[in-house]
């Protein structure tokens, strides 16, 4: 049996293992070819499956992520990369992956503003704002306004909006990074205008204010606002977070950008890939003179985001609602009826499911106390572990004693998708081979 196993140079001619080394590399493609040849010297398969063996061993793509769905109910998860990209933005990203005139006027020939298209459908976006700039992350973006504005200096922020960020990386930590100072006024439930007021002088860089984003504070409590706080005679830099460039009905107490910057803020700082819908970076909006200094700060060169982000941003701004959007504003009543489908479906074939009336959340540190009626699909508790390692993937969440897999986030086109997974996840199915081609 051992001499009829094929050698590994006829299988990597074999023209669907020969396509899968231009799309993902010899060395990939020769991994799954010996570790299928080890199957079959194993005796697990016959060796006339060697070739069918390797090809459902090669992973999807060349890079190691894998797509997911995601019924979590978190419409921004971090874990799972937070905003998707829509169709246009992950068009914009193919069609940017080769030479493009990022830095370059083609008109002209020389060297032109980089990525002045995506920056001024930003600006358009956000009219209050007198210029704008685009950095890696929101943390970057407070990080180059710190440094431009009060290293050496005083940030003057009021200790509740002292917050913790993911993954333990704290706001004061980052800030004392920079090399600035921080002046903490007020305290952790009440701080006022005049707090703020009585401790400004020389020294004073800026005033922050923060939005809290991932947590609440009610009760008892006070917080003064950037109208407040702009005639105090400082800069104030206001980090909304989440990316809200204007006011969304569905969510009235999320700050937003035009509203910041209308209320007297010098600066917003705020995250591409939450609200907005698009591709991880930092926006800074606010000030002509204030943005154009932070865009020519030697820092900013170290920050600055490559050209597959200035494609997906500037197609976020200018295409179609995102997915983020749509999962916003979706009709609670439309998720009942296809959670009411998928379950009927599901259940013709013997599996225990129901379709339920459920709870999702924005995610992402944004509006946080903000409920969105939604509806799910409800399963046997083991289906969460199966259903992960499934050919597959859904990441569903648990709630008292099911596996809820909860449709706010899962696009409608997805539901056969989602179907699919669940009659082939058996819990304690274990692992399963990688999606076939037709799947991805």
């Amino acid at each position: 049996m051992r001499r009829r196993i094929p050698r590994t140079d006829l299988l990597l001619r074999e023209p669907r293992l020969s396509a899968a080394v231009d799309r993902l590399g010899a060395r990939v493609v020769k991994a799954a070819v010996r570790q299928a040849q080890q199957q079959a010297r194993e005796g697990s398969i016959a060796p006339d499956q060697v070739s069918e063996t390797a090809l459902a061993l090669l992973p999807a793509t060349a890079g190691g992520l894998c797509p997911v769905i995601n019924a979590t109910g978190v419409l921004l998860h971090t874990n799972l990369g937070r905003a998707p990209l829509s169709a246009a933005a992950r068009q914009a990203v193919q069609e940017a992956a080769g030479p493009t005139d990022v830095e370059l006027d083609l008109a002209t020939g020389v060297r032109a503003r980089r990525g002045r298209s995506a920056l001024a459908a930003l600006h358009e976006r956000v009219p209050a704002a007198g210029a704008v700039h685009v950095v890696n992350n929101g943390a970057a973006a407070l990080v180059l306004a710190a440094t431009a504005l009060a290293a050496g200096r005083e940030i003057i922020v009021s200790r509740g909006e002292m917050v913790e960020i993911g993954d333990g990386f704290r706001l004061p930590d980052l800030l004392v990074s920079t090399g600035a100072r921080l002046r903490e006024v007020g305290t952790t439930n009440r701080t006022t205008a005049a707090d703020y007021a009585g401790v400004i002088g020389p020294d004073t860089g800026f005033v922050l204010k923060v939005h809290p984003s991932n947590f609440r504070i009610t009760g008892f409590t006070r917080a003064a606002e950037v109208a407040e706080l702009a005639g105090l005679g400082v800069p104030v830099v206001a980090d909304i977070g989440s990316g809200l460039l204007a006011p969304h009905p569905a969510l009235p107490e999320e700050p937003d950008a035009d509203t910041q910057l209308r209320a007297g803020a010098a600066l917003v700082t705020a995250s591409g890939d939450k609200l907005l819908g698009g591709p991880q970076c930092g926006l800074l909006l606010g000030d002509r003179d204030l943005v154009r200094s932070l865009a020519r700060h030697p820092l900013a060169r170290a920050l600055r985001v490559d050209k597959l982000t200035l494609a997906a941003l500037e197609a976020t701004l200018t295409g179609p609602p995102t997915p983020t959007a749509l999962a916003l504003t979706t009709d609670p009543a439309r998720l009942l009826t296809r959670a009411d489908r998928l379950a009927g479906d599901l259940a013709a074939d013997g599996i225990d499911v129901r379709a339920v009336e459920c709870t999702a959340t924005v995610g992402g540190g944004g509006a946080p106390g903000v409920a969105l009626p939604s509806a799910a699909l409800s399963l046997p508790e083991p289906y969460a572990a199966a259903l992960r390692t499934s050919r597959i993937p859904v990441v569903g969440r648990l709630e008292a004693g099911r596996c809820l897999l909860d449709l706010r986030a899962v696009p409608e086109e997805d539901d056969e998708l989602l179907a699919q997974a669940v009659r082939t996840a058996g819990p304690g199915d274990g692992e399963r081979p990688a999606p076939t081609a037709a799947e991805r």
